[in-house]
Order: structure tokens, then C-alpha cells, then sequence
């Protein structure tokens, strides 16, 4: 489960053994995987009803979060059938991610469920008087995860695309892209996986252990 605690970017993930950390992806369409995925992240599933991907669209870093709508407005509004694509459309971006980062093609059904989302109608911003971004009312589940899938598109084919990694510790799967001056993004994250190298760096060193042999 994930949740934006502060204005800061990146979600609130909660693993289901109750311990909790953030996570900054860089990108919306990577924010979309730690909700489930295919195989063994079928454990991590979050998406199981409407509420849960109007949920997720206001923790996310679209501004303003549409799903609760704005100044009154209706709000995101979600089918059944509508979380159902968005578990297909989260399951491809991993598989493509993944196959980006191995430096192999994308596989065609994967592509196909991408670009088919990325051609239905997007979700519509609109400026408000005060001066912030606000969401045309009436949006829906498929016009969010074109929005996402567009977003896709562009990460893949931009000035970032070859730099989307997976996390440098071997029993964790989370991709970002890695948007720092130096690339030289190496963690998830620095409370998560970072620490925990950290930990294992300074017990190899108090015991003279590979830092790879220490649990």
C-alpha cells in the first residue's frame, strides 16, 4: 500500500509485514508497479476495487491528485472492469521496465497493452483563478491510466530512458529512473535499501566478511 504523508515527491510504501518507507520513483507510470505486479508481486496486490485506483491517483505525483476532484467537483470516477486494465496495464510496465533495464526489446503484447491505453482520451487539467492546476470533472479510470501510459512513453523514450534501474539490493525489485545531476542513484531508497547496505557494510568490517556473506 502506498500514501503521500507530505508535499514531498514519491509515495508512502507499506510492506504487509507492517514496516513502512518512501519511495520516489521519478516518474508517474513507475509510481503505478509497487501496487502489485505479475508473479511473486501478486503478493504486494492493492488494487482490488474502484476506491483503491481513485486512492492511489490522489497519492500519486499528479498534481493535485484528481481523484478526489476539486472545489467541489465530481471526483475520479472508476469501474470494476477499469481496475481490472489498470492490474494489465501495471503488470506490462513492469515487464517492459524490467526488459529496459536488461537492455532487451519489450514484448509485443506488452507494447500492445501500453500503446491501447496511451490512445484512449487522457485525463484533462484546466487552470483554476488562483493559479494551480485543477482536473476537468468527469474524469474516469481510463482516461487516468492513459495519463499514465502516456507518461510511459515519454519516460521511454526521452533524455531518461536509460537510466531506469532497478534497485542495487538483491531481494528488492523496485525501478526508478535515476533523475540526479551525478546518476549515480544506487537504492530504492536510502532509509530502505541504503541503510540496510549500510548495516551490512559496517558488520563486514567489524567481523572481516565479505560484505555479499552478511545477512
Amino acid at each position: 500500500m502506498s500514501g503521500k504523508a507530505t508535499n514531498a515527491p514519491g509515495l508512502v510504501l507499506r510492506h504487509p509485514d507492517g514496516s513502512s518507507f518512501r519511495f520516489d520513483p521519478g516518474a508517474l507510470c513507475l509510481e503505478l508497479l509497487p501496487t502489485g505486479g505479475p508473479g511473486p508481486l501478486s503478493y504486494f496486490e492493492v488494487l482490488h476495487e474502484p476506491a483503491d485506483l481513485v486512492r492511489w491517483a490522489e497519492e500519486s505525483r499528479l498534481p493535485g491528485g484528481p481523484g478526489a476532484g476539486s472545489a467541489g467537483g465530481e471526483g475520479l470516477v472508476v469501474s470494476a472492469a477499469e481496475v481490472a486494465d489498470a492490474r494489465a496495464l501495471r503488470d506490462a510496465l513492469w515487464r517492459i521496465a524490467e526488459s529496459r533495464v536488461r537492455e532487451e526489446p519489450p514484448a509485443p503484447d506488452d507494447l500492445a497493452t501500453l500503446n491501447d491505453a496511451a490512445a484512449r482520451p487522457s485525463l484533462t487539467s484546466r487552470l483554476t483563478v488562483g493559479g494551480e492546476r485543477s482536473w476537468t470533472p468527469g474524469g474516469t479510470g481510463t482516461g487516468l491510466l492513459s495519463t499514465v501510459a502516456r507518461d510511459a512513453i515519454d519516460l521511454f523514450t526521452g533524455a531518461y530512458a536509460q537510466r531506469i534501474r532497478a534497485c542495487g539490493a538483491h531481494d528488492c525489485r523496485l525501478l526508478f529512473v535515476d533523475t540526479s545531476r551525478p546518476g549515480k542513484r544506487r537504492w530504492c531508497s536510502m532509509e530502505r535499501c541504503g541503510n540496510r547496505h549500510k548495516v551490512r557494510v559496517h558488520r563486514a568490517r567489524l567481523t572481516g566478511s565479505d560484505v555479499d556473506t552478511v545477512d
